[in-house]
């Protein structure tokens, strides 16, 4: 039997919502958008744009779209229409009620895109992303252990329904391979981008290197960089980018590649099994895209409006996780390890010698269970981190 789960963005968008004429929420399908917005708003009119009559009447005239729907409506899949951006805005401008229309979509890009040249100032924007750790804590499903986490994902209805994640994400990805990848670029041959797909999740953690993977999957470079954009814009991966600050050494400039769900990555390396992550060469880095996703679903569901970064040098000193703070640094290593040495804090401390005078606060992120301090260090068990 299918169950609610409490998302925190719930309280996010309630604060906001007599401050703006529009609420907009944007995240992955199956992220919980619909169902999330439904509860929070019973009083609103539904209305579904991927329903072809809805479309076609919002798209052929808007005008009287809007006579129907003149306000407590929620638009769904709103960017299918972009022309009907525009007829918001006039809407928004002469009734000046605030929380008049909720707008919902999947596809970042083309949301974004409308909101900014039609909206700006008048809407409040929120992401939903999958179920970070501390909700599933909270609704008791958080997994034991980090490789059945890493197995089985945060998609809501693979907890709701208690589905098998190979089943979960075998039809997600072809759903999204066949509706939004298709809608979004012409991709003519969905087995090539499939592939692209399994390459993406082979590098999760890692420096992107796009001409490798577009060599590896027999595509040009400009193809594997539309391809991504398109990844980005459906909240599939993120890219996290360096930070620039030049503490007197050269530093890496390259974005790493991370996934907003390891239970995605762990279908596309065809691991089915939490002992299969254990032994698994990528063990590491999918642990790291764990950990570096649940920071940034928590940073949004918070509306925390956090920048996180990565630090990297040519000698291959590398702080995983970085924040900058007006008055610190909080530096993050992450380590799937569930034993604690020494060695694992050579970095942080180097991190910190390298930032002087800047105050670093370092933590340690690891796959066993306690958090303690140690040589000045917080060291957080994997459900902790946040």
């Amino acid at each position: 039997m299918s169950k609610l789960f409490s998302r925190s963005l719930a309280e996010e968008i309630r604060k906001r919502e007599g401050k703006f004429p529009i609420l907009a929420v944007t995240g992955p399908r199956q992220s919980g958008k619909t169902t999330l917005l439904k509860s929070l708003f019973p009083d609103y009119t539904y209305v579904s744009l991927e329903d072809p009559d809805n479309r076609s009447f919002a798209e052929d005239d808007p005008n009287g779209f809007l006579q129907l729907y003149p306000g407590r409506t929620i638009l769904d899949e709103v960017q299918r229409v972009p022309a009907l951006f525009s007829y918001l805005q006039t809407a928004v401008d002469e009734s000046g009620e605030m929380g008049q229309y909720i707008l919902s979509g999947s596809q970042n890009f083309h949301l974004l895109k409308n909101i900014t040249q039609t909206l700006a100032g008048r809407v409040a924007l929120f992401r939903l992303l999958p179920l970070d750790h501390e909700e599933m804590g909270s609704a008791g499903i958080l997994p034991d252990t980090y490789a059945e986490a890493c197995i089985r994902g945060c998609y809501p209805a693979v907890f709701h329904r208690d589905i098998d994640p190979a089943d979960f994400y075998e039809n997600y990805v072809r759903t999204y391979i066949e509706k939004d990848v298709t809608e979004l670029v012409n991709i003519r041959d969905t087995q090539s981008f499939r592939t692209f797909l399994g390459l993406c999740a082979a590098r999760a953690g890692q420096l992107l290197n796009l001409n490798a993977i577009a060599n590896e999957c027999n595509i040009s470079q400009p193809t594997a960089k539309a391809w991504l954009s398109i990844l980005e814009s459906s909240y599939i991966v993120f890219l996290l980018y360096p930070y620039h600050e030049n503490f007197n050494k050269r530093l890496v400039k390259t974005p790493k590649l991370y996934f907003y769900d390891t239970g995605l990555i762990s279908y596309l390396l065809e691991i089915r099994e939490k002992s299969e992550i254990v032994t698994n060469r990528l063990k590491g880095n999918i642990f790291e895209n764990l950990v570096v996703a649940n920071f940034l679903k928590i940073n949004e569901h918070r509306y925390q409006h956090r920048h996180y970064y990565f630090w990297q040098d040519h000698n291959g000193l590398e702080v995983d996780l970085l924040r900058k703070t007006a008055e610190a640094f909080d530096a993050y290593e992450i380590k799937a390890t569930q034993t604690l040495t020494s060695e694992l804090f050579k970095g942080l401390n180097l991190f910190s010698d390298v930032a002087k005078p800047a105050t670093v606060h370092t933590h340690l992120i690891y796959g066993g269970e306690g958090s303690l301090t140690r040589s000045n260090t917080d060291v957080l068990g994997w459900k902790h981190a946040r």
